[in-house]
């Protein structure tokens, strides 16, 4: 499994045209890098264009440009109507509700617009697209309500709206009309042309993008959860037979060897570790079952992560423009189905799930003085004191929601459009839910690490931990104290998430060992 965390916060600027990568969406979503358009895009964008604007000419029927749309695709438009059949399509559709969309998220559905429509298969004019991408380089990220979509259309619309100078949008850390937006950075609202309304709408672009953000944080937990639980085992004086690598070789899943191989890495030359070689004979679950639920749960994310990548450098738009020499057409079809990400974060929810429930055990080991032979909750006087009790609730807490967000979201059906769309693949909700999985997920690994953190009081002083592990304590040491009575924890715990989220634990890490599977 990569590691992007290193490489995204250091790319400044992509240029779009060729595929790009997960840590080029990245980049531009939640760092700010520029966006640039290669010749190609652009060449390739103004030929699509070209046909639509002949075919509205010789008023051609195409879906959604010469029709209404979905249910009324058999009332037909003239082309003196067809720009204000583009507006409408905006205000109408702009109907999604609730909370907004946090910035990243609009950035990267933005970005995943600007990838569907440069692919060259949509016939939208190329100053649409220079207009989104100004967005992202000039910080213009429309204010965009985040429920009740079922995979395209509404978030999209609201977006859209400040293209029109409507609709609002956070500048400068001001959120302004969208006309006074457009103003202060130094544009003007824009006249939609033929076919571009329902390009702006269409597609798998706010799913992608709510994906690719989850999963980025998801694949960077899984790597920090085999950190933690090597933290955990080695304060727990494990033994390393579970890890061994002819136990990996009569199971062959690459996953799971590279689990144990991380394992193995992390722990070399611990004291700890060594002195207890050979104390009991195996281990609980939690704790011996590392490689194998760790690695069935990144062979999930590994596979989402590839179909996002595809899914970033396609176009999901209907109708297609095909531009082909001698076989030039306009296809309405379903590309704009939203099964393919949805469905794999389904199960991306699934394996957080998994990798949060062995961590609260993990947890559960450290504070239990039954099994750790620590005293109660990490604290040397409990009773008085409740030390680690309660961080263990909150897992519990975040764990049950997880178990909710693990529920699919596209086993659901509720046709939509007078049963136009009779099928929906609902996987606007899958990816939406994914990345609150993975913030949870952070939250129940941050409160495991600072159980171990605050057991090793109780270790043996005659021995050392593994140098990567005194490294990730060392660290933690500098804002987070030993726990000698009750304190407000809830700031190191923020501290710690922190440390997961932001990429930093590994890199502490791999600063020692070198780049872990």
């Amino acid at each position: 499994m990569e590691n992007s965390i290193n490489t995204a916060n250091n790319i400044k600027n992509i240029v779009l045209g060729a595929p790009i990568t997960l840590d080029d969406f990245i980049a531009v979503a939640r760092y700010g890098a520029a966006v640039e358009f290669s010749e190609e895009y652009c060449r390739r964008v103004e030929k699509s264009r070209e046909l639509v604007e002949q075919w509205v000419s010789e008023e051609k029927v195409m879906y959604g440009v010469t029709t209404g749309f979905g249910a009324l695709c058999t009332k037909a438009i003239g082309k003196d109507e067809t720009a204000k059949l583009q507006e409408n399509i905006i205000l109408s559709h702009s109907v999604s509700v609730g909370e907004p969309l946090s910035i990243e998220r609009v950035r990267g559905i933005m970005l995943m617009v600007l990838q569907n429509l440069g692919q060259g298969y949509s016939g939208v004019r190329l100053t649409i697209l220079e207009y989104y991408k100004d967005f992202l380089n000039k910080g213009i990220t429309p204010w965009t309500p985040g429920d009740g979509s079922v995979g395209y259309l509404a978030p999209e619309a609201h977006m859209a709206l400040v293209l029109l100078g409507r609709g609002k949008a956070w500048y400068e850390g001001e959120l302004l009309e969208g006309g006074e937006a457009l103003k202060r950075a130094g544009m003007r609202p824009l006249e939609l042309s033929s076919k571009e309304g329902l390009a702006l709408v269409s597609g798998t672009t706010s799913p992608t993008a709510m994906a690719a953000l989850a999963i980025y944080d998801l694949l960077n937990a899984a790597k920090a959860a085999d950190i933690i639980g090597s933290a955990t085992l080695e304060a727990c004086k494990g033994v390393m037979n579970a890890f061994d690598e002819r136990v990996m070789s009569v199971r062959p899943h690459s996953e799971q060897a590279k689990t144990a191989e991380n394992v193995r890495t992390i722990l070399n030359g611990s004291g700890i570790i060594e002195k207890y070689k050979g104390s009991r004979v195996q281990d609980a679950l939690s704790l011996r079952c590392i490689p194998q639920l760790h690695g069935a749960s990144k062979k999930t994310l590994k596979d989402a992560k590839e179909v996002i990548e595809i899914e970033m450098n396609s176009c999901c738009d209907n109708p297609i423009i095909w531009s082909g020499q001698g076989n030039e057409d306009v296809i309405s079809a379903c590309n704009a189905d939203s099964s393919y990400v949805g469905i794999e974060m389904d199960s991306a929810c699934i394996a957080a799930a998994a990798l949060a429930k062995m961590s609260e055990r993990r947890n559960n080991r450290l504070i239990d003085e039954s099994l750790s032979g620590n005293p109660w909750f990490c604290i040397k006087t409990p009773g008085l004191n409740s030390g680690l009790m309660i961080p263990q609730y909150t897992q519990a807490g975040l764990l049950n929601e997880m178990r909710i967000l693990a529920t699919p979201a596209t086993i659901d059906n509720t046709p939509t459009c007078g049963n136009q769309e009779d099928y929906v693949a609902m996987g606007y909700n899958a990816c939406k839910k994914a990345g609150s999985a993975a913030e949870k997920l952070e939250y129940i690994l941050a409160i495991e690490l600072l159980s171990a953190y605050e057991t090793q009081q109780f270790l043996d002083t005659d021995v050392k931990r593994s140098a990567a592990t005194e490294a990730v304590m060392k660290e933690i040491g500098r804002h987070v104290p030993i726990m000698e009575q009750d304190m407000f924890l809830h700031p190191y715990i923020e501290y710690l998430r922190e440390l997961i989220h932001s990429g930093h634990l590994i890199r502490i890490v791999e600063s020692i060992t070198g780049t872990l599977n």
